[in-house]
């Protein structure tokens, strides 16, 4: 059965342009062109999605969504909306849309984002299947990570010795401290303890602590009720109490404001809560994880982080190792992104060039796995044969040695060998007479930029919204930094 998207716009051409494209792409779209008439369609339509304007004649983006979710808390909502708008929209998002897409349009962007609201949907879906939770289920317009990602551990020495860990403390109680650069996969740890843990039917509720504001940090992690302050237009739920049950995961845990950390200590202590603005308290089952990317013990000796707090923390403590220290298990890294990107991209890309693993075991990662799996994502896309190939690598990862460790008149790179450590740089115990000055590195770092985006252009025959999807970026940013090096967009 084909999944139903509403679209509500009073551009009656854009409605057509979307009806077709939408369709042509096996959905079956219903379209409005006001408000008051989006919300009636919705009710006989049930869509699977809304794609609205932000601005509509008779309400704005943010009064048609609060109309939504009101009735269908879990419908993905995603925002039309013109660049001059987008910290509007974000506050949008902030109060339940899935995404926003900028005006121009464009097809393969929409396409992409549509299809990522819906599997993210129907993931959230099947967790709310295994918590008893139904459409109009307590959670609300806030539950995240319901997801049930894959991770695999690799086969190395390190790779064993941290599977051995989540193995033994996933089935107890404890709270859990992961310490791990960003990227190198805290996340996807902390969800395969949940996983093995007999609160794995339960929900696992992320919340990232250092992309919320210090104003939203207790409401986000507690809840507000109606009229609590400015801005509180309705109850909302916090992660504590979408989390009852199963496991929190707060990342980036340091990063928390001081007075919220006191008041987390107490919710960690009591296991009651009470939401900003209430006076009811609440009891909650949850159990913690953590992360961080700083020693937290360090971090309150320098008076950023209750003491107390981290103690009741470190219950169990894992050191998930960077991509670096785990070359053995690079390959099997890479050839797993690729699978999961062939999936989402339907190609058949089997494997890598010897071109290609050399480039990888070179390269320090310092990105570790989320680095790895981008260039994965992009190369796939640009790979046209069977193999990727050097040529659909970024710039910076081919010349990385070039870069970094060359000094300005020096002929031939550092030669490094395939199963050999990388190379360290020592600073020199006299000054020579010829060194890298600033303006050099900074000029060598605009043209490593200019030459990715420009190769990379030409590779999708100047298709932004691909070059931005394949470099990793939103298209804006691409926009931008083709002005900053003076590329014509």
């Amino acid at each position: 059965m084909a999944q139903r998207i509403l679209v509500i716009d009073d551009d009656t051409d854009i409605c057509l342009l979307l009806r077709r494209f939408l369709s042509k792409n096996g959905f079956e779209v219903a379209v409005a062109h006001n408000g008051v008439t989006g919300l009636s369609v919705l009710e006989d339509f049930h869509p699977n999605l809304v794609l609205t304007d932000f601005k509509l004649g008779d309400m704005d983006g943010a009064t048609i969504l609060t109309r939504i979710k009101e009735k269908f808390p879990h419908l993905p909502v995603l925002i039309i909306t013109g660049y001059s708008d987008i910290k509007i929209a974000i506050n949008v998002m902030k109060q339940g849309a899935y995404d926003y897409i900028t005006k121009p349009l464009f097809p393969d962007e929409i396409l992409l984002t549509i299809r990522k609201a819906l599997s993210h949907s129907e993931t959230q879906e099947q967790g709310n299947q295994l918590t008893g939770e139904n459409e109009n289920g307590s959670a609300g317009t806030s539950r995240r990570k319901a997801t049930q990602t894959q991770y695999i551990f690799g086969e190395g020495p390190e790779s064993t010795y941290l599977y051995k860990q989540v193995d033994l403390v996933a089935p107890t109680n404890y709270s859990v401290l992961i310490y791990g650069e960003s990227g190198s996969g805290k996340e996807a740890v902390a969800l395969e303890i949940h996983k093995r843990s007999k609160r794995a039917s339960g929900p696992f509720v992320a919340m990232d602590c250092g992309a919320i504001s210090r104003e939203l940090a207790a409401s986000e992690l507690f809840g507000h009720e109606k009229g609590s302050f400015t801005g509180a237009l309705a109850q909302k739920i916090g992660h504590f109490e979408m989390a009852n049950g199963g496991t929190l995961f707060l990342d980036e845990v340091g990063n928390l404001p001081y007075d919220v950390q006191v008041s987390l200590l107490r919710v960690v202590q009591e296991r009651k809560l009470r939401r900003i603005g209430g006076n009811r308290e609440t009891d909650v089952d949850v159990r913690l994880i953590v992360a961080s990317n700083e020693r937290l013990i360090e971090a309150a000796r320098r008076g950023k982080f209750r003491e107390d707090l981290y103690y009741r923390f470190n219950e169990f403590s894992i050191d998930v190792p960077p991509l670096r220290e785990r070359r053995s298990d690079l390959l099997i890294f890479a050839q797993f992104f690729l699978d999961k990107t062939n999936n989402e991209l339907g190609k058949h890309v089997k494997g890598f060039t010897p071109e290609v693993e050399r480039a990888f075991r070179d390269y320090p990662w310092p990105g570790n796995l989320r680095e790895l799996r981008n260039v994965i994502k992009r190369s796939t896309l640009l790979t046209e044969g069977e193999y990727v190939d050097a040529r659909t690598l970024p710039f910076e990862l081919l010349n990385y040695d070039r870069l970094l460790f060359l000094e300005p008149n020096a002929v031939n790179p550092p030669v490094v060998q395939d199963t050999a450590p990388l190379p360290v740089y020592e600073a020199p115990s006299a000054p020579k007479p010829q060194t890298a000055s600033k303006v050099d590195l900074k000029s060598a770092a605009l043209e490593a930029e200019y030459e990715m985006i420009l190769n990379v252009l030409k590779q999708v025959n100047f298709n932004k919204s691909k070059a931005a999807q394949a470099l990793g970026i939103d298209r804006k940013t691409l926009y931008n930094k083709m002005k900053n090096i003076n590329l014509s967009n």
